[in-house]
């Protein structure tokens, strides 16, 4: 029997598939209204709106199905009730990198990752790098641009 992956992610990123949910769900009827309205245009072979709304619901319906999915299988974890002393799942890590310039990254599910804002997903080569590391653990990291070293300086749950 297969078992279902369950996906970490934060309240957060819950919340914002389920609004993206809930605004798919509410286009599916003003789809459906234009596909009817450009069958009423006549020859559906050249009807280009005909094609164009079709499409559009292809889109939507794959994109609901994969939230759906992706909620389904949702874990959510709140940062702040963990701790410890390794870095996991929500854990806000400040690192020095090879200068001792500190940048700092929360570990978060892949539906929410956004590097510019700090957030990196665990399957990314940093995250899976950081998991289970401690503070004073260094760090390689070998990414598109080449092989990358850090020092783990603070692990917060925040």
């Amino acid at each position: 029997m297969a078992t279902v992956e369950k996906m970490p992610m934060l309240a957060e990123g819950y919340d914002k598939l389920s609004t993206e949910l809930k605004r798919l769900r509410a286009e599916r009827p003003l789809i459906v209204d234009a596909i009817e309205e450009a069958r009423a245009h006549g020859d559906l072979s050249e009807n280009a709106e005909y094609h164009a709304a079709k499409e559009r619901q292809g889109q939507i319906e794959a994109s609901i199905s994969d939230i759906e999915d992706k909620l389904s299988r949702a874990q959510i974890i709140d940062p702040t009730t963990l701790s410890g002393d390794k870095v996991v799942f929500g854990a806000t890590v400040t690192l020095l990198d090879e200068d001792d310039k500190p940048v700092r990254y929360q570990i978060v599910g892949q539906t929410e990752a956004d590097a510019n804002a700090g957030r990196i997903s665990y399957n990314s080569p940093l995250g899976r790098a950081l998991i289970g590391r401690r503070v004073e653990d260094e760090v390689e990291v070998t990414v598109p641009s080449g092989d990358r070293y850090y020092l783990v300086s603070k692990i917060e749950f925040i």
